[in-house]
Protein backbone atom coordinates (compact mmCIF):
# COMPACT_ATOMS: atom_id res chain seq x y z
CA UNK A 1 0.00 0.00 0.00
CA UNK A 2 1.49 3.67 -0.91
CA UNK A 3 0.71 6.67 0.45
CA UNK A 4 1.11 10.41 -0.48
CA UNK A 5 3.67 11.81 1.93
CA UNK A 6 3.02 15.69 3.27
CA UNK A 7 4.35 18.41 0.97
CA UNK A 8 7.34 20.17 2.27
CA UNK A 9 8.80 23.62 2.97
CA UNK A 10 11.40 22.80 0.35
CA UNK A 11 9.43 21.25 -1.98
CA UNK A 12 8.60 24.43 -4.13
CA UNK A 13 12.23 24.66 -4.86
CA UNK A 14 12.34 20.73 -5.89
CA UNK A 15 9.78 21.13 -8.65
CA UNK A 16 11.66 24.13 -9.75
CA UNK A 17 14.60 21.37 -10.03
CA UNK A 18 12.29 18.97 -11.98
CA UNK A 19 11.52 21.59 -14.40
CA UNK A 20 15.22 21.14 -15.62
CA UNK A 21 16.88 17.96 -14.26
CA UNK A 22 20.43 18.63 -15.89
CA UNK A 23 22.95 21.99 -15.41
CA UNK A 24 22.57 24.08 -17.78
CA UNK A 25 25.34 24.25 -20.11
CA UNK A 26 26.65 27.56 -20.05
CA UNK A 27 28.08 27.46 -16.20
CA UNK A 28 31.13 25.82 -15.86
CA UNK A 29 32.81 24.17 -12.95
CA UNK A 30 36.22 25.26 -12.10
CA UNK A 31 39.06 22.90 -12.21
CA UNK A 32 42.47 22.53 -10.31
CA UNK A 33 44.69 24.39 -13.16
CA UNK A 34 48.03 24.48 -12.87
CA UNK A 35 47.70 28.11 -12.67
CA UNK A 36 45.26 28.00 -9.70
CA UNK A 37 47.91 25.25 -7.64
CA UNK A 38 50.72 27.65 -8.60
CA UNK A 39 48.82 30.64 -6.74
CA UNK A 40 47.18 27.80 -3.89
CA UNK A 41 51.06 27.14 -3.07
CA UNK A 42 51.96 30.74 -3.43
CA UNK A 43 49.24 31.86 -1.03
CA UNK A 44 50.21 28.76 1.53
CA UNK A 45 54.04 30.00 1.68
CA UNK A 46 52.90 33.51 2.54
CA UNK A 47 50.57 32.08 4.60
CA UNK A 48 53.38 29.89 6.60
CA UNK A 49 55.98 33.09 6.43
CA UNK A 50 53.58 35.49 8.26
CA UNK A 51 53.15 32.82 10.98
CA UNK A 52 57.00 32.54 11.41
CA UNK A 53 57.33 36.40 11.21
CA UNK A 54 55.44 36.63 14.29
CA UNK A 55 56.24 33.63 16.35
CA UNK A 56 60.01 34.71 15.95
CA UNK A 57 58.98 38.14 17.29
CA UNK A 58 60.10 39.95 14.01
CA UNK A 59 59.92 43.41 12.55
CA UNK A 60 56.62 42.62 11.18
CA UNK A 61 55.47 42.59 15.41
CA UNK A 62 57.12 45.40 15.87
CA UNK A 63 54.92 47.24 13.23
CA UNK A 64 52.23 45.30 14.87
CA UNK A 65 52.97 47.95 17.81
CA UNK A 66 53.85 50.63 15.76
CA UNK A 67 50.00 50.81 14.30
CA UNK A 68 48.50 50.14 17.27
CA UNK A 69 50.59 52.74 19.21
CA UNK A 70 49.32 55.27 16.21
CA UNK A 71 45.99 54.70 16.97
CA UNK A 72 43.96 55.26 13.99
CA UNK A 73 40.61 55.65 15.48
CA UNK A 74 41.56 58.73 16.98
CA UNK A 75 43.35 60.05 14.07
CA UNK A 76 40.74 59.69 11.92
CA UNK A 77 37.68 60.02 14.76
CA UNK A 78 35.25 61.32 11.67
CA UNK A 79 35.17 58.25 9.92
CA UNK A 80 34.26 55.92 13.14
CA UNK A 81 30.66 56.15 12.90
CA UNK A 82 31.33 54.66 9.14
CA UNK A 83 33.40 52.37 9.89
CA UNK A 84 31.63 50.66 12.67
CA UNK A 85 28.72 50.03 10.24
CA UNK A 86 31.19 48.69 7.47
CA UNK A 87 32.84 46.48 9.24
CA UNK A 88 30.15 44.07 9.54
CA UNK A 89 30.80 43.31 6.56
CA UNK A 90 32.60 40.98 7.80
CA UNK A 91 30.77 39.55 10.39
CA UNK A 92 29.76 35.82 9.91
CA UNK A 93 26.05 36.10 10.57
CA UNK A 94 24.67 38.48 8.54
CA UNK A 95 26.99 38.09 5.40
CA UNK A 96 25.71 34.38 5.32
CA UNK A 97 22.30 35.43 5.48
CA UNK A 98 22.69 37.84 2.56
CA UNK A 99 25.05 35.60 0.26
CA UNK A 100 22.69 32.29 1.09
CA UNK A 101 19.38 34.42 -0.07
CA UNK A 102 21.29 35.26 -3.60
CA UNK A 103 22.87 32.26 -3.89
CA UNK A 104 19.66 30.63 -3.58
CA UNK A 105 17.50 32.80 -6.04
CA UNK A 106 20.54 31.18 -7.95
CA UNK A 107 20.11 27.81 -7.33
CA UNK A 108 16.14 28.65 -8.51
CA UNK A 109 16.62 30.31 -11.72
CA UNK A 110 20.18 27.68 -12.67
CA UNK A 111 17.95 24.41 -11.39
CA UNK A 112 20.98 23.46 -8.98
CA UNK A 113 21.69 23.13 -5.51
CA UNK A 114 25.09 23.79 -6.23
CA UNK A 115 25.51 27.52 -5.31
CA UNK A 116 24.10 26.70 -1.95
CA UNK A 117 26.06 23.09 -1.29
CA UNK A 118 29.62 25.51 -2.34
CA UNK A 119 28.46 28.26 0.45
CA UNK A 120 28.23 25.35 2.41
CA UNK A 121 30.95 23.72 1.77
CA UNK A 122 33.44 26.71 2.22
CA UNK A 123 32.08 27.98 5.49
CA UNK A 124 32.34 24.31 6.57
CA UNK A 125 36.09 24.84 5.45
CA UNK A 126 36.61 28.29 7.08
CA UNK A 127 35.33 27.15 10.48
CA UNK A 128 37.26 24.32 10.58
CA UNK A 129 40.70 25.80 9.43
CA UNK A 130 40.59 29.49 11.17
CA UNK A 131 38.60 28.21 14.62
CA UNK A 132 41.88 25.84 14.82
CA UNK A 133 44.54 28.52 14.14
CA UNK A 134 42.66 30.70 16.22
CA UNK A 135 42.83 28.01 19.09
CA UNK A 136 46.34 26.87 18.69
CA UNK A 137 48.43 30.10 18.63
CA UNK A 138 46.08 31.62 20.99
CA UNK A 139 47.24 35.32 20.36
CA UNK A 140 46.19 38.66 22.53
CA UNK A 141 44.00 41.24 20.78
CA UNK A 142 45.63 45.19 20.45
CA UNK A 143 43.10 46.28 23.42
CA UNK A 144 44.73 43.17 25.74
CA UNK A 145 48.39 42.90 25.14
CA UNK A 146 50.16 42.57 28.43
CA UNK A 147 54.02 43.24 27.78
CA UNK A 148 55.18 45.88 25.05
CA UNK A 149 57.00 44.30 22.19
CA UNK A 150 55.87 41.05 22.54
CA UNK A 151 53.85 39.06 20.38
CA UNK A 152 51.61 38.21 22.67
CA UNK A 153 51.57 34.00 21.13
CA UNK A 154 50.37 31.43 23.85
CA UNK A 155 48.05 33.70 26.45
CA UNK A 156 44.59 32.20 25.54
CA UNK A 157 43.49 34.68 22.87
CA UNK A 158 41.67 33.78 19.42
CA UNK A 159 42.58 36.93 17.41
CA UNK A 160 45.07 35.24 14.95
CA UNK A 161 44.02 35.00 11.93
CA UNK A 162 41.15 37.83 11.74
CA UNK A 163 38.12 36.21 11.58
CA UNK A 164 36.34 39.38 9.83
CA UNK A 165 39.05 38.99 7.17
CA UNK A 166 39.01 35.83 6.58
CA UNK A 167 35.26 35.67 6.42
CA UNK A 168 34.86 38.59 4.30
CA UNK A 169 37.08 36.73 1.40
CA UNK A 170 35.49 33.22 1.30
CA UNK A 171 31.89 34.67 1.92
CA UNK A 172 32.10 38.00 -1.01
CA UNK A 173 34.94 35.52 -2.93
CA UNK A 174 32.04 32.48 -3.71
CA UNK A 175 30.07 35.11 -5.73
CA UNK A 176 32.69 35.79 -7.82
CA UNK A 177 33.98 31.64 -8.13
CA UNK A 178 30.02 30.54 -8.69
CA UNK A 179 30.14 33.83 -11.34
CA UNK A 180 28.44 31.90 -14.42
CA UNK A 181 30.71 34.03 -17.43
CA UNK A 182 34.32 35.37 -17.41
CA UNK A 183 33.12 39.23 -17.31
CA UNK A 184 31.26 38.89 -14.64
CA UNK A 185 33.71 36.61 -12.74
CA UNK A 186 36.47 39.32 -13.69
CA UNK A 187 33.83 42.16 -11.80
CA UNK A 188 32.96 40.20 -8.75
CA UNK A 189 36.27 39.49 -7.87
CA UNK A 190 37.32 42.51 -7.95
CA UNK A 191 34.61 44.10 -6.05
CA UNK A 192 34.70 40.75 -3.17
CA UNK A 193 38.76 42.17 -3.09
CA UNK A 194 37.79 45.67 -2.21
CA UNK A 195 35.30 44.61 0.03
CA UNK A 196 37.95 42.20 2.11
CA UNK A 197 40.34 44.77 1.65
CA UNK A 198 38.46 47.41 3.45
CA UNK A 199 37.09 44.96 6.23
CA UNK A 200 40.57 43.93 7.18
CA UNK A 201 41.50 47.63 7.62
CA UNK A 202 38.88 48.35 9.01
CA UNK A 203 39.66 46.18 12.55
CA UNK A 204 43.10 47.43 12.11
CA UNK A 205 41.36 50.97 12.58
CA UNK A 206 39.18 50.07 14.90
CA UNK A 207 42.28 48.38 17.10
CA UNK A 208 40.66 45.05 17.68
CA UNK A 209 43.59 43.04 15.24
CA UNK A 210 47.18 43.58 14.62
CA UNK A 211 48.46 44.63 11.33
CA UNK A 212 49.56 40.93 10.72
CA UNK A 213 46.28 39.13 11.85
CA UNK A 214 44.74 40.78 9.01
CA UNK A 215 47.47 39.75 6.61
CA UNK A 216 47.27 35.95 8.21
CA UNK A 217 43.27 36.31 7.30
CA UNK A 218 43.66 37.42 3.87
CA UNK A 219 45.67 34.51 3.13
CA UNK A 220 43.64 32.20 4.63
CA UNK A 221 40.73 33.04 3.06
CA UNK A 222 42.28 33.14 -0.43
CA UNK A 223 43.69 29.61 0.64
CA UNK A 224 39.71 28.19 0.75
CA UNK A 225 38.79 29.91 -2.32
CA UNK A 226 41.55 28.56 -4.48
CA UNK A 227 40.92 24.77 -2.94
CA UNK A 228 37.29 24.74 -3.11
CA UNK A 229 37.72 22.96 -7.08
CA UNK A 230 39.01 19.61 -4.70
CA UNK A 231 35.85 19.98 -3.10
CA UNK A 232 33.60 19.76 -5.81
CA UNK A 233 32.96 16.03 -6.07
CA UNK A 234 31.92 15.92 -3.16
CA UNK A 235 29.63 18.73 -3.32
CA UNK A 236 28.48 16.74 -7.03
CA UNK A 237 27.73 13.73 -4.82
CA UNK A 238 25.77 15.63 -1.91
CA UNK A 239 23.67 16.71 -4.74
CA UNK A 240 22.71 14.04 -6.44
CA UNK A 241 22.03 12.24 -3.09
CA UNK A 242 19.66 15.06 -2.23
CA UNK A 243 18.03 14.73 -4.89
CA UNK A 244 17.78 10.69 -4.76
CA UNK A 245 16.24 11.64 -1.32
CA UNK A 246 13.83 13.83 -2.43
CA UNK A 247 12.66 10.88 -5.72
CA UNK A 248 12.79 8.39 -2.70
CA UNK A 249 10.70 10.10 -0.26
CA UNK A 250 7.81 11.21 -3.28
CA UNK A 251 7.72 7.94 -4.47
CA UNK A 252 5.76 6.77 -1.10
CA UNK A 253 6.70 3.95 1.38
CA UNK A 254 5.68 0.50 0.71
CA UNK A 255 5.21 -1.53 4.09
CA UNK A 256 7.72 -3.84 4.32
CA UNK A 257 6.51 -7.95 4.07
CA UNK A 258 6.30 -9.86 6.71
CA UNK A 259 9.63 -12.38 7.26
CA UNK A 260 9.29 -15.98 6.10
CA UNK A 261 9.15 -19.01 8.80
CA UNK A 262 12.35 -20.78 8.46
CA UNK A 263 11.15 -23.73 10.17
CA UNK A 264 7.97 -24.88 11.30
CA UNK A 265 7.58 -24.67 15.34
CA UNK A 266 6.87 -27.96 17.16
CA UNK A 267 4.33 -28.01 19.17
CA UNK A 268 4.85 -30.09 22.83
CA UNK A 269 2.39 -33.27 23.50
CA UNK A 270 0.27 -32.21 26.60
CA UNK A 271 1.09 -33.37 30.05
CA UNK A 272 -0.72 -36.68 31.37
CA UNK A 273 -3.33 -35.85 33.90
CA UNK A 274 -3.05 -37.81 37.29
CA UNK A 275 -5.66 -39.16 39.39
CA UNK A 276 -5.78 -35.96 41.56
CA UNK A 277 -5.85 -33.46 38.60
CA UNK A 278 -9.56 -35.70 37.83
CA UNK A 279 -11.12 -35.53 41.05
CA UNK A 280 -10.23 -31.59 41.59
CA UNK A 281 -11.82 -31.48 37.91
CA UNK A 282 -14.95 -33.38 38.67
CA UNK A 283 -15.47 -31.28 41.78
CA UNK A 284 -15.51 -27.93 40.04
CA UNK A 285 -17.80 -29.32 37.30
CA UNK A 286 -20.49 -30.78 40.17
CA UNK A 287 -20.01 -27.25 41.62
CA UNK A 288 -20.79 -25.47 38.63
CA UNK A 289 -23.98 -27.58 37.56
CA UNK A 290 -25.46 -27.27 41.05
CA UNK A 291 -25.10 -23.43 40.55
CA UNK A 292 -26.80 -23.69 37.24
CA UNK A 293 -30.04 -25.60 38.65
CA UNK A 294 -30.19 -23.36 41.66
CA UNK A 295 -33.24 -21.72 41.38
CA UNK A 296 -33.42 -17.80 41.43
CA UNK A 297 -33.99 -15.54 43.90
CA UNK A 298 -35.72 -12.71 44.35
CA UNK A 299 -35.57 -10.05 46.35
CA UNK A 300 -39.04 -9.72 47.58
CA UNK A 301 -41.59 -12.70 46.79
CA UNK A 302 -44.79 -12.98 47.53
CA UNK A 303 -48.31 -10.59 46.56
CA UNK A 304 -47.11 -6.83 45.93
CA UNK A 305 -48.78 -4.97 48.44
CA UNK A 306 -49.72 -1.29 48.63
CA UNK A 307 -47.45 1.16 50.65
CA UNK A 308 -50.71 2.77 52.22
CA UNK A 309 -51.81 -0.78 53.18
CA UNK A 310 -48.24 -1.53 55.58
CA UNK A 311 -48.00 -0.76 58.72
CA UNK A 312 -44.66 0.87 60.07
CA UNK A 313 -42.95 -0.89 61.96
CA UNK A 314 -40.60 0.05 64.58
CA UNK A 315 -38.17 -1.56 67.04
CA UNK A 316 -41.41 -1.13 69.97
CA UNK A 317 -44.24 -2.19 67.52
CA UNK A 318 -46.36 -0.77 65.68
CA UNK A 319 -47.64 3.10 66.10
CA UNK A 320 -51.01 2.35 64.96
CA UNK A 321 -53.43 2.22 67.77
CA UNK A 322 -55.27 -1.43 67.20
CA UNK A 323 -59.32 -1.30 64.88
CA UNK A 324 -60.58 -4.51 64.11
CA UNK A 325 -63.46 -2.90 62.73
CA UNK A 326 -61.38 -0.91 60.30
CA UNK A 327 -61.54 -1.60 56.31
CA UNK A 328 -58.62 -1.12 54.17
CA UNK A 329 -58.53 1.42 51.70
CA UNK A 330 -58.76 -0.64 48.76
CA UNK A 331 -62.14 -1.75 49.58
CA UNK A 332 -65.11 -0.31 48.83
CA UNK A 333 -66.88 1.06 51.69
CA UNK A 334 -70.87 0.46 52.08
CA UNK A 335 -73.21 3.43 51.19
CA UNK A 336 -74.62 5.36 54.06
CA UNK A 337 -78.70 4.65 54.71
CA UNK A 338 -81.22 6.59 57.18
CA UNK A 339 -80.55 4.41 59.84
CA UNK A 340 -77.33 4.90 60.01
Amino acid sequence: MRTEPKAGRWDWLFHRLDREPQRPTHIDVPRMTRHRAALFGATLAFYLAIVWLVVTTSWLVRLDWQVMFFRPYQQWSQIHAFVDYYVVLGQRGPTAVMVAAWLGWRSWRQHTLRPLLTLGASLLLLNLTVGAAKIGMGRLGPHYATVIGSNEMGMGGDIFPSGHTANAVVTWGILAYLASTPRARRWLSALSAVVALGVGMSTVYLGTHWLSDVLLGWAAGLLILLALPWAEPLIARAEAWILDLRDRRRAGTVPAPAAPVTAPVRLKPRPATTAQDETAAAARDTLTAARAARAPAYLAPGPHTARSERTPVTPAGSRRPPHPERLPRSTATRPLTNGG
